[in-house]
Order: structure tokens, then C-alpha cells, then sequence
């Protein structure tokens, strides 16, 4: 198949140089997505690749280079609220001229494998979203490569870390709850981890607060749809519904919903449901879930920033950015029935 240049062979960066009367490396600033040239110039650079056909050829680039470009993301592909983050930290890491590598976490696959292939493609900095790996372990891999933790407290952190403070997130569905007259709130919990932990504090913290000690009830949950599940058919079995209940995250919110309304128990008419995360699924009109934001976009923007300092401007004093979370009012909440 013969190429748009006339010619057999496939289109080099100086046949995208001649064409636009430019430099090679200004085209290639513009094809990594460097700033530099002006906007004009961009525009021809993209116009006559696309003309040509020109493919930017990674193996020749790192080879010259001696770098890959390369953001490495951990991302568990059970969690809707990772890959809306995943969405974010490319569009963030293009705009710096960096590209991305994910590796899964699964049901089978750990964390050190993840990580493990996320070096093996030569990531020049990981990116982990909601590690559980020991602090200690993270700092180790950080003095090898440039760790950036998403969404996890690190107490004494020796290394980057992006997170919303999942304490005060939570403590905002409880007075928002309170608010509305709600009394008995039973919160799901998340499992084991310091997110967990975090939130599960923000629960008992906020109804201490607010004089509800004796009303502190935690079931025993996950992050999944199934833990929901579970934890509503046992307050359903129970002597009496509690007028709310929170949920650690959006799915096991959902999960908690979908077993109220099998059992024609209305929501918000009867219980209250409240979720974490504000993912995709929380947004759907079936669900319309009450929930808090923990502003995806700009973690991922503050994770990306973070691993341009190390890799670019020599920055070697980790850093924590706290964000605050805020609550995202919909109709699963309502004063009690």
C-alpha cells in the first residue's frame, strides 16, 4: 500500500518537517505534546502527520531518548470510581507530554504484580490508585522509582501523596443526615485498609459529635455490590429499619438499594441511602445517589503535577496534597418517614 507521500516506505519525522518547512525537533515537541512551538505551528505539525500518515515509532523515540515518557497507573478494574480517575490522569499526563501504562489489580492479581509490569514497561514514575501495600514498602519502591499514592493516608509519608480527606467526607453525610432529623444511622464499613479506617472514623466521630454515641452502629462490609447486599438483608431481618444508612462506597450503596427496593422498601420514603466516590453508576438516573466527591479530576491532575516535579524539576521532598471532599446532594436522602 502506497503512503500519501508518494512513496512505499512509512512516513519519517523529517518528511513531517519538510512538508510543514519546520525543524524535526519542533515537530517532534509538537507529536509529544510539549509546549514550545505556537499554536499555529502545532496545527500544521498535526495536519501534515495526519496527511502523511506519520505514527510516532515509541521504540525509536525511547531508544533516542534513553527515556520512555511513561506514567505508570495501578488501577483496580473492579472500581468505577479508578477508572473514572484513570480518564482523568490521561488527559492531565498528555497535556505534559507524557503518555500512560496500566496494570490491573483483580481478584488474582496483587498489587506487587501490578507493579512489577508497570517496571517492566520501563514507567518512569507509578502512579498507584488506593494502594494497601505497607508504607514502608512504598517508600522502598520510591527510592528506586517515583511513587505518587492516590487516595490513601500515609501517616510520616516518605513519599508523594494526592488524597480527600475521607474523615471529613464522611462526617459531612452525617451532618447532613443529622440535619434532617435523621437519628439512626447505621454505617457499612469498607473492610480492612486505612481508607477504610478513615471513613469508618468519620462515622463514629461525626455522631459523637453530634450527642449520637449510643446510636453508633457498624455492619461489617466491602467495597463491593454484594457487601451492600448483605448488610440491608440484615437490617431487614432485624427488629427495625434505622432511618438512614451509609454506605462506605457508591457500589455497596448500590448493592444496599437494590435489596430495600426487592424487599418494597421505598428510598428515600423509608431509609435513606448515602454513597462514596460520586462514580459513574452514582449518576445514573436509577440510582440517583446521594453521595460525596472526591474531585477525580483534580487528584489526577495534583498525581500527574507530582510526577512531573520528580521526573522534570528535581524535586526530592515528598509532598502531601489533602483535597477536601464535598457532598453531592441527589434523591436518595429526604427527613425520615
Amino acid at each position: 500500500m502506497r503512503h500519501p507521500n508518494g512513496g512505499h516506505k512509512r512516513p519519517r519525522l523529517e518528511d513531517v518537517a519538510a512538508r510543514v518547512g519546520v525543524s524535526t525537533a519542533s515537530v517532534s515537541l509538537v507529536l509529544r505534546g510539549v509546549s514550545g512551538p505556537s499554536e499555529r505551528t502545532r496545527q500544521r505539525v498535526l495536519k501534515a502527520a495526519a496527511d502523511l500518515g506519520y505514527q510516532v515509532d515509541r521504540t525509536a523515540s525511547t531508544l533516542a531518548s534513553r527515556r520512555s515518557r511513561l506514567l505508570g497507573v495501578m488501577v483496580d478494574v473492579r472500581s468505577p470510581f479508578h477508572a473514572e480517575l484513570v480518564e482523568h490522569l490521561h488527559t492531565a499526563a498528555e497535556e505534559v507530554g507524557y503518555d500512560l501504562v496500566l496494570s490491573t489489580l483483580t481478584r488474582t492479581r496483587d498489587e506487587q504484580t501490578a507493579v512489577e509490569t508497570l517496571l517492566a514497561f520501563r514507567s518512569e514514575a507509578l502512579i498507584l490508585l488506593g494502594p494497601t501495600s505497607p508504607a514502608d514498602t512504598l517508600a522502598a519502591l520510591d527510592n528506586k522509582t517515583p511513587v505518587i499514592a492516590v487516595g490513601r493516608r500515609i501517616a510520616d509519608a516518605a513519599l508523594d501523596v494526592v488524597r480527600t480527606a475521607d474523615d471529613v467526607g464522611v462526617g459531612q453525610i452525617v451532618d447532613h443526615l443529622v440535619g434532617l432529623g435523621h437519628r439512626e444511622i447505621v454505617y457499612i464499613d469498607g473492610g480492612k485498609g486505612v481508607i477504610a479506617t478513615d471513613r469508618r472514623r468519620g462515622y463514629r466521630t461525626a455522631m459523637r459529635r453530634h450527642g449520637l454515641g449510643e446510636h453508633i452502629r457498624v455492619l461489617t462490609g466491602d467495597q463491593t455490590e454484594a457487601a451492600g447486599e448483605h448488610a440491608a438483608r440484615q437490617l431487614l431481618h432485624g427488629p427495625r429499619l434505622p432511618s438512614a444508612v451509609v454506605a462506605f462506597n457508591d457500589q455497596s450503596a448500590i448493592g444496599v438499594l437494590t435489596a430495600l427496593t426487592r424487599a418494597g422498601v421505598t428510598v428515600p420514603g423509608q431509609v435513606s441511602v448515602v454513597g462514596y466516590d460520586d462514580d459513574t453508576l452514582s449518576r445514573l438516573s436509577c440510582f440517583n445517589l446521594t453521595t460525596v466527591s472526591q474531585s477525580a479530576q483534580e487528584q489526577a491532575r495534583h498525581a500527574v503535577t507530582a510526577a512531573v516535579e520528580r521526573l522534570d524539576q528535581d524535586r526530592t521532598e515528598p509532598r502531601e496534597v489533602v483535597l477536601t471532599p464535598h457532598l453531592v446532594l441527589r434523591g436518595t436522602t429526604a427527613e425520615p418517614g
